[in-house]
């Protein structure tokens, strides 16, 4: 049985982040942008990877030691790009991506979230999670919700907007002991 883990990303792994940009549907959950050709067209992978700090860094998510996605873990109330603007502290936001499309619709994005939350969660100051999927996105919210995540309400960020989703720690706890 195939197995999927999570390591960090080194400047190594912007080869993959590069080529994964380009994939249509990872440039559709990005961006309600039509015209869009690249997910994350202001982001220059190696620079970004090698300014990896203690408040924001990136998994890739393998399957048997082949990479086929990434995640980006970051402290919302913490990290220098103030993204998420005035949010409350102890809080972890995630973003997650398949970036080879035959991995996609296979359960192996759910496994590298079920690992991702365990590890944010391991730290007991943590009390919640948020993720920021596009509101018209409606695919990648039931993931979440799937997940265990519920909406909390819309939010601009830049030109998107976005449904934004939270999975407390009570909630992750008790659907951890079901």
């Amino acid at each position: 049985m195939a197995r999927v883990t999570l390591r960090r990303a080194t400047t190594k792994d912007a080869h993959w982040l590069d080529l994964w940009d380009r994939d249509a549907d990872v440039v559709a959950c990005s961006t309600d942008d039509p015209n869009a050709k690249i997910a994350f067209d202001d982001v220059e992978w190696r620079e970004e990877l090698g300014a990896q700090n203690e408040f924001s860094h990136y998994y890739i998510g393998e399957l048997d030691g082949r990479p086929i996605g990434a995640m980006q873990i970051c402290d919302p109330h913490l990290e220098t790009s103030h993204y998420w603007g005035e949010i409350a502290p102890n809080l972890r936001a995630i973003d997650i991506w398949i970036g080879t499309p035959q991995h996609r619709g296979k359960g192996f994005g759910g496994e590298m979230m079920r690992l991702a939350l365990d590890e944010c969660f391991a730290d007991p100051r943590v009390t919640g999670i948020v993720i920021d999927p596009l509101a018209s996105n409606e695919r990648a919210q039931r993931f979440y919700r799937r997940m265990g995540f519920k909406a909390v309400g819309h939010r601009s960020f830049g030109r998107d907007d976005c449904l934004v989703h939270e999975l407390t720690r009570r909630d992750w706890l008790a659907q951890r002991r079901s």
